[in-house]
């Protein structure tokens, strides 16, 4: 006699699965948005290489170096320093906004979509270091302490080259690649403040928490007069910069307390949109469209030298590890971590991806640009010789890996459109196109 099943069949944990309408319709509207601010930050970058490579680098020197604001205060900084701390404290402020909605109101509110990403985002930064670490271990002259360069993935750069190669692939996937994207940038942030902090200085530290109360504090009641915000805002980054603390760490913490729901009672995300969303929608063009390719325009204007000097730059153990951390480490900790996760949990991959798909996104993040500058201005001194090799090899590594990954996800986006139009032309829903039942 055949024995009856005692149940139904157990259904296995899903990784990468669909989003909500809601989610997928905002990752659309980032990703449009993200591609103007990709292409003007790549202006940006070229504008500055073949100014400071061309007879009239002296004035692209002359104008970074230009020394600006008040000494009183501390604030008498180089316009290339201005734009590292000052204008990339707008881009991490939108990182902060967009971090906090996502684990609110986003679906990776529930923690076990959002393990994946922050695993991953984790496993993307370990990898790259040790990379780097094994490369530079024996190069001495604190080349090591450039170990978090590799670390980081520029999201504009990156959502860029994919709103542009992507257009068919798999909304999960790009859902994927920002929130790994922004995980990755408030680790980075992490990293800035607790081992780039040469001189901490603790009173301003602390007394940078009264304005950061009282812009949380105004925008917890939904006031958004700028008269009232900014103030606020720049003394608490002024206070930050004072501490020795990285400024941009105050952009994050700032973000971090707007709330995001329309009613804190509501408990949920049926609430409605909330402040961060406002916030965002007024900050994030001045954030894309100013402040990223002015940073990327003043940190990009690296002398190579010709073909001898690009060499001679590449073949520092620095600017080597710095590669080899982005384009193989990159890859490796991002798709190695999502890999042992799906063991671990014994979960599946979306029956609509494959792991080539999740390849090609883990490739795409190894374009560190906009933070892997910042952080080697701080590792080794901006306008050093070796501050110079880092930039060269940022740029090597970030061209690489959107290059590599353009060919990769190209090739998955073309079968996925072939699907997609095979779908279309199925009228009667019999999984068979019409076409092929004409013929």
């Amino acid at each position: 006699m055949p024995s009856t099943p005692s149940g139904p069949p157990s259904r296995r944990r899903t990784l990468l699965g669909r989003g909500s309408w809601a989610e997928t319709t905002r990752v659309a509207d980032v990703l449009r948005r993200e591609t103007v601010g990709g292409a003007l930050l790549l202006l940006a970058t070229v504008v500055a290489l073949v100014w400071a490579n061309s007879p009239a680098g002296g004035s692209y020197l002359a104008l970074r170096d230009t020394v600006v604001g008040p000494a009183a205060l501390h604030l008498d900084l180089s316009l290339g320093t201005w734009a590292a701390d000052g204008l990339l404290a707008v881009f991490f402020f939108v990182v902060g906004l967009e971090l906090k909605r996502e684990f609110v109101a986003g679906d990776l509110r529930d923690p076990r979509r959002a393990a994946l990403p922050v695993l991953a985002a984790v496993g993307g930064m370990v990898v790259p270091a040790l990379v780097f670490v094994a490369v530079t271990l024996r190069a001495g002259d604190g080349a090591v302490r450039g170990w978090a360069i590799p670390t980081a993935t520029d999201i504009a750069f990156a959502l860029a080259v994919l709103a542009v190669i992507g257009n068919h692939l798999p909304t999960a996937l790009r859902t994927f690649l920002l929130t790994l994207a922004v995980v990755d940038d408030l680790l980075a942030v992490t990293v800035i403040a607790v081992f780039y902090t040469a001189d901490l200085q603790a009173l301003p530290l602390l007394l940078a928490l009264v304005p950061i109360a009282g812009f949380g504090w105004l925008v917890q009641r939904r006031v958004r007069s700028p008269w009232l915000l900014l103030p606020l805002a720049v003394l608490a980054w002024g206070l930050v910069h004072e501490s020795g603390v990285h400024a941009t760490v105050a952009g994050v913490v700032l973000g971090f307390t707007v709330p995001v729901l329309r009613s804190a009672a509501a408990g949920g995300p049926d609430a409605g949109p909330g402040l961060a969303e406002h916030l965002e929608h007024r900050v994030r063009p001045l954030s894309a469209g100013v402040a990223v390719p002015v940073f990327a325009f003043s940190a990009c204007g690296v002398v190579v030298g010709g073909w001898s000097g690009l060499v001679g730059s590449l073949s520092d153990p620095v600017a080597l590890g710095i590669v080899a951390g982005l384009v193989l480490g990159k890859p490796v900790g991002i798709l190695g971590t999502t890999y042992v996760v799906a063991r671990l949990t014994r979960a599946d991959l979306d029956p609509d991806l494959r792991w080539l798909d999740v390849l090609g996104v883990a490739v795409l993040a190894g374009i560190g640009f906009t933070v892997s500058l910042l952080i080697g201005e701080l590792a080794y001194g901006q306008g050093s010789g070796r501050d110079d090799h880092v930039k060269v090899a940022v740029l090597t590594g970030s061209v690489l890996a959107a290059t590599l990954a353009a060919v990769v996800l190209r090739s998955r986006d073309t079968a996925y459109r072939r699907i997609a139009e095979a779908d279309r032309v199925d009228l009667d829903g019999d999984g068979v196109p019409d076409t092929y039942q004409q013929e």
